[in-house]
């Protein structure tokens, strides 16, 4: 299981991307040379070794400095020869040294396998047991899913884990672009865990069914802005996987402003 600092509310994700976003956007004075610096922060965090991301006592903190780093190298252009302009990483409420370990960078992260990019829906639906499990009929489906979306508002972690086969997994993919857990967690309690800590209640969040790929899934949303879709599969009468999506890129159709 990879708890490794990672299993926060997705308020608190968003937050830390936005302020990622700003650090970057005031240092190189486009937002879209500053996506290309955060996303290369995400990039740098998922190549570390899962003992070097639990060494991170504050992750906002390291990816702050990671994308100070990464602006500045971009600043003095590829050959670091560049005439750099005097530049500070603003001040965050993060002190360095609550960062735990530095920020990498050089080539002893390029080579690293990089698990937040590896997409874990697909390797997941080719498990066994999700090819074996016949889908429940739409009114099962909805009915499921609507006991799972009340469970998770009211925050019932027992009623939640009722609902889940014992031996059930959540799948989280975040693309890379939002800090997330690169692991599947496995287990009805452990994954009732996760998703409440996840779906955290907040004054500004939504969490309602919608349509998802043809079938009743969850939509979460911050702001009346789309931040996870959630799908389940379901068996007889458990959920036995659920799949989270909360890559910033792949959740932009569902934020569009209809023609």
């Amino acid at each position: 299981m990879d708890h490794v600092g990672d299993d926060v509310p997705i308020t608190e994700l968003l937050d830390e991307r936005r302020h990622l976003l700003e650090v970057a956007s005031w240092m190189l004075g486009s937002r879209v040379a500053a996506e290309g610096a955060i996303n290369d922060a995400y990039r740098r965090w998922y190549g570390l070794s899962d003992p070097e991301r639990a060494e991170v006592t504050v992750p906002r903190a390291w990816l702050t400095r990671t994308v100070g780093g990464i602006c500045l190298g971009r600043f003095a252009g590829p050959d670091g020869a560049g005439s750099a302009p005097h530049v500070g990483v603003p001040s965050s409420p993060e002190p360095a040294g609550e960062a735990g370990t530095a920020p990498r960078t050089g080539a002893g992260t390029i080579g690293r396998s990089e698990p937040g990019y590896a997409d874990p829906l697909d390797r997941a639906r080719l498990s066994l047991r999700a090819r074996r499990a016949e889908p429940a009929p739409p009114h099962r489906q909805d009915r499921i899913v609507g006991m799972v979306r009340r469970a998770c508002a009211e925050e019932d972690a027992g009623r939640l884990a009722s609902l889940l086969a014992p031996d059930a997994s959540v799948f989280y993919d975040g693309g890379g672009r939002i800090r997330t857990l690169t692991r599947p967690v496995n287990g009805g309690a452990e994954v009732a865990h996760s998703l409440l800590t996840l779906l955290t209640r907040q004054p500004r969040t939504t969490l309602d069914t919608h349509s998802v790929n043809g079938r009743t899934g969850l939509v979460a949303r911050y702001d009346d802005r789309v931040v996870a879709v959630i799908t389940l599969d379901i068996a007889g009468s458990r959920v036995v996987q659920v799949w989270v999506m909360l890559n910033p890129d792949k959740l932009r159709a569902w934020n569009r402003t209809p023609a």
